[in-house]
């Protein structure tokens, strides 16, 4: 291992690129003012928080944008705006993050969890035929990691079995599918804007619709009180009054300082997107070079945002992973595994939320994680650190994989 210890990354893979001066800027000047409170605002006035809902539902060709505390709090807005009630049944990709199945048990309703394919993606397969069971009509897709499904035949899907869908895109703000942005597709949309996405507040998130009475519920459950005529990317006024005293305060807003620091960075996004993707490229390119690794392909259709990147340890047994990651480790490499039998950290497989009433047995969901890597790709990296981390991995695949 002598000559591969002279190759050490010392770079921190949490690490992301500071805040955008216009953004700090803007920060100080609500700091300045004392209003963070999005409803703290002179006659006349809209805040940071209204003008961001204005301008990224503009950027997403939405009618409506509602700012979130998180996007785990924007997707349990969306479901019980849109109608999820306790017990309804809502289908979900068995590869996500915990915060998506903890927004559907947290509306009270039964989570269905679909199989995924060797791309990452959603089974098509096993969706239509759960979407056609007749107490299934909702259905919760997380694009996990960036990853886009077959959005037309999902549609189709959808179509076929009256499946109302709402979209995840925590990992997709500025992907698309077939020239058709991340997020346009479903009824609703949430986006996260936690440190390690493609917008930074620390945490928040963002749902948007074209639905004018799902957007009312929405912004009375996410704390407005009698105050959403402050909001400025809604319906009329009329739509509030017949729902204002039936939909409960849950405390779910976003305030004007983190809307702030968001406004700026929305305008470089595509802009940072595209610096992602070319770090991706090189990462994708190397790594489908090293033998025993690889990356599926990815459809020409999908517009991907790769600020993180995938890749299968094809046949290694778990004593072999556990050594291969733990070298990377020691070679300041940090990867994560899906195959972990308990959650570690922000990871976690479908098998370790034990709080499901009936937790399936998806054989293909516990074959793909078992071999799956994951690593961040954050702006501070350059081309070059991507070329030496392959490198590092190249050499430690050499002599602990099979």
């Amino acid at each position: 291992m002598a000559e591969t210890q002279k190759k050490r990354f010392t770079k921190d893979f949490t690490l992301q690129e500071p805040i955008c001066d216009p953004g700090i800027e803007k920060a100080v000047a609500i700091l300045k003012s004392g209003k963070l409170h999005r409803y703290n605002l002179a006659p006349g006035e809209k805040g940071e928080a209204a003008l961001l809902e204005e301008e990224f539902a503009a950027y997403m060709g939405k009618k409506y944008c509602l700012a979130c505390a998180s996007c785990g709090s924007a997707m349990y807005l969306a479901l019980k705006s849109a109608g999820v009630k306790p017990g309804d049944k809502v289908l979900c990709n068995a590869y996500t993050l915990a915060p998506v199945p903890g927004a559907i048990e947290n509306s009270g309703a039964a989570i269905e969890l679909v199989d995924i394919v060797d791309d990452y993606t959603i089974d098509l397969d096993d969706l239509e035929k759960k979407a056609a069971a007749p107490d299934v009509r909702w259905f919760m897709l997380s694009h996990m990691r960036g990853h886009i499904a077959n959005m037309d035949r999902i549609m189709a899907i959808c179509a076929a079995h009256d499946l109302v869908l709402i979209e995840d895109c925590a990992h997709t703000m500025g992907a698309a599918w077939d020239g058709k942005k991340s997020g346009a597709f479903g009824k609703a949309a949430c986006f996260s804007t936690q440190t390690y996405k493609h917008m930074n507040s620390g945490e928040g998130g963002l749902l948007v619709t074209d639905d004018p009475e799902l957007i009312a519920r929405a912004i009375i459950y996410s704390g407005s009180y009698m105050l959403y005529e402050r909001h400025t990317s809604r319906p009329g006024m009329e739509i509030f009054e017949g729902i204002k005293t039936m939909v409960p305060n849950y405390s779910s807003r976003m305030d004007n300082l983190r809307a702030a620091i968001l406004r700026p960075q929305l305008k470089t996004l595509d802009h940072q997107c595209a610096r992602w993707n070319k770090r991706y490229r090189i990462l994708e390119q190397g790594l489908n070079k090293i033998d025993g690794i690889t990356c599926p392909r990815r459809d020409p259709r999908e517009e991907y945002v790769g600020s993180s990147i995938q890749f299968s340890l094809i046949g290694q047994e778990e004593m072999a992973i556990r050594l291969f990651l733990a070298e990377c480790l020691k070679q300041g490499v940090e990867l994560k595994w899906f195959g972990n039998k308990e959650p570690v950290g922000f990871t976690s497989a479908y098998e370790s939320w034990r709080y499901f009433t009936n937790l399936p047995d998806l054989a293909n969901t516990k074959r793909i994680l078992a071999v799956m890597c994951d690593m961040r790709i954050p702006l501070t990296f350059t081309p070059d650190d991507c070329r030496l981390i392959l490198e590092i991995i190249a050499d430690i695949s050499a002599k602990v994989l099979k």
